[in-house]
């Protein structure tokens, strides 16, 4: 006589829990610590708000390439500790980088950004809409 197990789940159901496991891993992982964005749609312009806290102005790239804006940081920090009997360094590197297509409503010489309280505001103007002809034609 043979023992065999017997386990109360079928080993689908193994199977799909490791993918599931997996993919949200994944996606955690994938995102990392990418700052949340919040972009309003005003008359004048568009306002983009990057929550970043803890850097400085200068630790921002903003690259406009056409019509693709990229908002980039790299910091890096080192802090090291000598006492008599140990010495402790200590390693910190931070790094994101987000890209947003523009419309081409945009004006891109006017483009400002500033930084305060932690939230980087880009401010993006909108070319002012040309006179639009509507009428109506009638077949003679």
């Amino acid at each position: 006589m043979n023992l065999v197990r017997f386990h109360n789940r079928p080993r689908f159901s193994n199977f799909m829990e490791d993918i599931e496991k997996n993919i949200f891993n994944q996606m955690e992982e994938a995102r990392g610590d990418v700052p949340a964005v919040n972009i309003l749609d005003n008359k004048d312009n568009y306002i983009m708000e990057l929550a970043a806290p803890g850097l400085k102005k200068g630790d921002f790239k903003i690259k406009l390439d056409n019509q693709l804006l990229t908002i980039s940081s790299e910091k890096k920090e080192e802090k090291e500790e000598q006492e008599e009997n140990y010495t402790r360094k200590e390693f910190v590197f931070s790094s994101f980088s987000r890209s947003f297509t523009l419309p081409k409503t945009i004006v891109f010489d006017k483009i400002k950004a500033d930084y305060k309280d932690g939230i980087l505001i880009v401010n993006l103007p909108k070319k002012e809409e040309e006179a639009k002809l509507t009428r109506e034609i009638k077949v003679a």
